[in-house]
């Protein structure tokens, strides 16, 4: 194993997320076989993009070259912390496996998720900003629960989720890299490296999906690294922005879907359907291709301001929080009235 201290932290870094990335990319071909082999396949539907029976387990690969590659290369994270993680996200990655082969109500879904957010907190990863503990307990259920089912909501088309997921850990890398928070961003690496090697076979045309077993886990290990990221240059009453914007793209999606839904009556959670960005984005560009490369430019915008953020006043933060909740607001109303759903 490597330890943290005896190289610069930026080799660290490159060694995790190309040791993450080649495993996930040779792992990703076998998960593409076992899958064929014992049934899971996503089949073709009107509420659905693709056109033939995909296999669907690449999550699988995903969650090999990130464990891996943290095992192999060595962590000094506070063991319990970085135990919490990793048996939080194998929790959802599992429940979301079962799902990929069986369908599973969103109920006990939703219960797995919570109770992996449980052992986050339990192990000491969870929301300090509130006075109360009950409140930073609450706060980052919600978050946990949410954030992993937004990243579970957006992977709708080739590529669209592991490439947001890719720009994401890349902005959090970034971000723990300049605040001194070595650690956090070798998880960031970590998840960077699987998600590109995954990439390789899911870019459009995909050859596999990352089912619910990749999704479930990208959302889950993204909200981890959110809450870990730490700034202390600044107060919390400001920095609490920057992992919302980070992911203000799967939040955006996760937020639009809701209303709509809602607005129509339908249930979220169980009601499928082409209203998602995506879907909505490929309507005015007539590529689902470059619908999805939208949607990482937009990812790339929210991470670009979330640096801005790490160093802004509370007026400047609140001022930019503002702005881009307005332009957020405009979107939605738009892509919901103007644009529309299938």
């Amino acid at each position: 194993m490597i330890a943290f201290l005896a190289v610069h932290p930026t080799t660290v870094y490159v060694l995790v997320a190309i040791t993450a990335l080649v495993l996930a990319a040779v792992a990703t071909p076998v998960v593409r076989r076992v899958a064929w082999r014992y049934g899971f396949v996503d089949q073709p539907s009107v509420r659905k993009v693709h056109a033939a029976p995909m296999p669907r387990l690449g999550g699988v690969a995903i969650y090999l070259g990130f464990i891996v590659a943290l095992l192999l290369l060595g962590t000094r994270f506070r063991i319990n912390e970085l135990v919490g993680i990793m048996v939080g996200a194998t929790l959802v990655s599992v429940i979301g496996g079962i799902d990929d082969r069986r369908p599973v109500n969103p109920l006990p879904k939703l219960a797995v998720q919570a109770l992996a957010a449980g052992i986050l907190i339990f192990s000491g990863v969870q929301v300090q900003m509130f006075p109360m503990q009950g409140m930073n307990i609450l706060v980052t259920v919600i978050w946990v629960v949410g954030i992993t089912n937004a990243l579970n909501f957006l992977d709708n088309m080739d590529g669209l989720s592991a490439g947001v997921a890719t720009v994401a850990a890349a902005f959090f890398l970034l971000l723990a890299a300049l605040s001194g928070q070595y650690l956090v961003g070798a998880l960031a690496a970590a998840l960077l490296g699987a998600c590109i090697g995954f990439l390789f076979y899911n870019v459009n045309p995909a050859s596999i999906f990352m089912g619910d077993s990749g999704s479930l886990f990208i959302g889950f290990v993204l909200a981890a690294i959110g809450i870990k990221l730490r700034f202390p240059d600044n107060v919390d009453i400001v920095t609490w922005m920057v992992p919302a914007l980070v992911l203000g793209l799967p939040i955006l999606d996760t937020t639009l879907v809701v209303i709509s839904r809602l607005r129509r009556g339908k249930n979220p959670l169980t009601t499928p359907g082409k209203d998602h960005i995506s879907h909505r984005l490929a309507r005015v560009t007539g590529s689902r291709r470059e619908a999805v490369l939208m949607c990482y430019l937009i990812g790339g915008i929210f991470g670009m301001v979330s640096i801005f953020i790490t160093t802004a006043t509370v007026v400047e933060g609140y001022l930019v929080g503002l702005a881009v909740a307005g332009i957020v607001a405009y979107a939605i109303w738009w892509l919901e009235a103007k644009v529309g759903y299938e």
